[in-house]
């Protein structure tokens, strides 16, 4: 897999929810280092997941239930996080700095960060950037490298109309 590091974003105006309620995953496709999946238990909602060297596992997609995309992350190391507390993250996009909100979420045990957003264009905007920094409190939390997030999007897209 990867050897990026792990971030999470989020993105001013969110519309937070739950979209990895999913256990199982079925797998579609692998492009760019990022495995394309198909989440049922979001409507088949089509997603990108990368892992990385740190333990950290990211996912970006598409939630068909309630029609919105998201980004979540989790990491083992992550134990302070409270399942269904909100937490206010900053993070830059390159030299682009946002500020928004992660909701805490476990899954299978471990501890992770939901961000969803009804806006699926931010996607795009994400994936044409190369460098993701999470902040919070305003110190630096992560950073990921998005190298080859455009493609797979591309392709979680195509997964998407196959739904």
């Amino acid at each position: 897999m990867n050897k990026r590091f792990l971030g999470v974003i989020a993105f001013a105006g969110l519309a937070l929810t739950t979209p990895l309620a999913a256990q199982e995953l079925t797998a579609w496709d692998q492009v760019a280092g990022w495995d394309v999946m198909v989440d049922p238990s979001l409507g088949n909602g089509c997603l990108i997941q990368a892992a990385y060297q740190d333990g950290s596992v990211v996912r970006i997609g598409f939630d068909q239930i309630s029609e919105s995309g998201y980004i979540t992350a989790f990491n083992e190391n992550w134990g302070d996080i409270v399942e269904g507390e909100t937490y206010a993250v900053g993070f830059a996009l390159d030299d682009e700095a946002y500020e928004g909100e992660a909701k805490g979420i476990y899954l299978n045990g471990v501890p992770g960060a939901d961000i969803a957003f009804t806006n699926t264009d931010f996607l795009w905007d994400l994936a044409k950037k190369y460098t993701l920094t999470l902040y919070n409190d305003g110190e630096e939390v992560m950073a990921i490298d998005l190298e080859g997030s455009y493609a797979a999007l591309e392709s979680a897209v195509e997964c998407q109309e196959e739904q």
